[in-house]
């Protein structure tokens, strides 16, 4: 493409999940309330198992990573939604949008981690239980989160440092609520083979190869299960399980329901809607699976609400 039709646009355009005026205060107090749960829900969840002896855990440090997570990921596309629907606009500033899909892919792909060390921690603690302690100690534990940390790091500012040598010059209409990778990068009117490709590595290593995990983690712990002759104790450790195996159907079924709802309907309106499960949904139901299903997190919550309570 000739270079002087080829320009780098100051904003981009967020056409959100529909164009209807009457609908926008409808969005907006729906949006609002599912965030407020998700960031202080969460938040009580962090305090929770930071303050109970008891669940500091292996499996509660992982959760509370995660919930530290899903506070982040929330925040990365709820709050401009709200302002845009307030101010009656649908700009996000070129900056802003990287912005956003730096974090968001970061919070993305540490879901993706997070809920695969949770994954192992079960198959260790159900399929290795004498060598627990030793294999899970809290040094392995730190060290696996920073380690998703820095390579999520890596893998966002890459995708960030490719974005920024693509030229913006037919469309800047975002056919989404916030700003997607896959999205921006068809916006764009110069070459984006390399970003492609790197989109498409990265899912794949980021995506597939952590569910990969998950699914051989609980393969081996399914057969680890139908070895024990009490039923007690197979009912004890499956229910362990419970809570991340609802987390881990919810995150990954919405996030397939997405790429099917765009691959079958061709539809960026019914595909934007569709995302708002994964990114909207998810983080919030993730609490009360873990709140409502897990016996140690509701007594440690309990507790915590009696002593504030006490206080007052």
């Amino acid at each position: 493409m000739e270079a002087e039709n080829q320009t780098k646009v100051s904003e981009f355009l967020l056409l959100g999940l529909s164009e209807d005026p009457e609908l926008q205060p409808l969005f907006s107090g729906l949006f609002l309330s599912m965030y407020l749960v998700t960031v202080l829900g969460n938040l009580l969840i962090i305090l929770t198992v930071s303050s109970d002896p008891h669940l500091h855990t292996p499996m509660y440090f992982f959760l509370s990573n995660l919930s530290f997570v899903d506070i982040c990921f929330i925040t990365t596309t709820v709050p401009k939604m709200l302002v845009n629907i307030q101010t009656h606009s649908k700009a996000i500033s070129y900056i802003g949008c990287l912005t956003q899909v730096y974090f968001f892919v970061i919070f993305v792909g540490l879901d993706n981690f997070l809920l695969s060390l949770m994954a192992y921690d079960r198959f260790v603690a159900i399929c290795h239980p004498l060598h627990y302690t030793v294999i899970m100690n809290p040094r392995l534990c730190v060290l696996l989160v920073l380690m998703s940390w820095v390579i999520i790091f890596w893998v966002s500012l890459l995708h960030i440092l490719l974005m920024m040598h693509l030229n913006f010059c037919i469309s800047t209409e975002v056919p989404h609520f916030f700003c997607e990778l896959a999205q921006i990068i068809k916006l764009a009117c110069s070459n984006t083979f390399i970003n492609n490709i790197f989109l498409y590595v990265s899912t794949a290593l980021l995506g597939v190869f952590p569910f990969s995990g998950i699914l051989v983690s609980y393969y081996q712990i399914v057969s680890s299960l139908r070895r024990m002759s009490s039923a007690g104790d197979k009912y004890k450790a499956f229910s362990t399980c419970g809570s991340h195996l609802s987390v881990v159907f919810l995150f990954y079924g919405t996030g397939l329901g997405v790429y099917l709802s765009s691959v079958v309907t061709h539809s960026s309106q019914r595909s934007s809607i569709a995302s708002v499960m994964y990114t909207v949904v998810t983080p919030m139901l993730n609490l009360f699976m873990y709140s409502l299903r897990n016996k140690d997190v509701k007594g440690a919550l309990g507790n915590l609400l009696c002593r504030a309570a006490s206080f007052l």
